[in-house]
């Protein structure tokens, strides 16, 4: 049997040095998970910037993504609010429809 259910995907473009505080921030509202991406590089409003391999992560940025329920994603970004500013980081939220079959659970 499939189960499809209408969530939220947050996708934050990160400081590789943060990412374990955005993912902390995800499962204190109660993530499944997320996923995380390299990434090589891009430019935006704070310039242009590239993962040059040689500065230890400093420079490095990662895409954190996780599949929220409407209000843990609310949560979520409310949860983030001062990273927002504090570290320009860039988050994309959209809507979604999860398709799972299912057995399909987080193990105990």
């Amino acid at each position: 049997m499939v189960i499809k259910s209408h969530c939220k995907k947050i996708e934050i473009l990160v400081d590789a040095p943060l990412w374990r505080r955005v993912r902390d921030q995800a499962m204190e509202v109660s993530s499944d998970g997320y996923t995380l991406q390299p990434t090589l590089g891009g430019e935006g409003a704070r310039g242009r910037w590239f993962d040059d391999q040689v500065t230890g992560g400093a420079g490095s940025k990662v895409v954190f993504t996780t599949v929220l329920d409407e209000e843990a994603a609310a949560r979520f970004l409310d949860a983030l609010e001062p990273l927002l500013e504090a570290y320009g980081l860039m988050v994309t939220v959209t809507d979604v429809e999860v398709v799972r079959a299912q057995s399909a659970s987080k193990p105990d």
